[in-house]
């Protein structure tokens, strides 16, 4: 996807605290889960944002959720487990991002 206005919306979407617990997760500090966040939005598929509405997200972000977490991975060096389970916090933040997106 690598839109950068969606990445800066994203950080603001999480804002300090969540930044926080991202980091956190990630065994990082607050410029390393930016760095994150970055990375998974760059990974996204390129039509992420169209599918990202409805009743089927579920099924779409297990679907997207290990490839975008290898390639996050390979681009910052975390483990791909580790980013993983970041991704359970961020990516619920980016499809709300969407949709206010969408709405706005």
């Amino acid at each position: 996807m690598g839109d950068d206005a969606l990445r800066d919306d994203v950080l603001e979407e999480l804002g300090e605290d969540r930044i926080q617990e991202l980091a956190g997760e990630l065994g990082t500090d607050p410029d390393g889960a930016r760095r994150v966040v970055a990375a998974t939005v760059s990974a996204l598929p390129a039509d992420f944002g169209d599918r990202s509405g409805g009743g089927l997200m579920s099924g779409v972000l297990a679907r997207i959720s290990t490839p975008v977490a290898e390639s996050v991975a390979r681009q910052t060096g975390i483990p791909v487990a580790t980013v993983g389970r970041a991704l359970e916090l961020l990516l619920p933040v980016i499809v709300t991002t969407l949709a206010k997106r969408r709405k706005g």
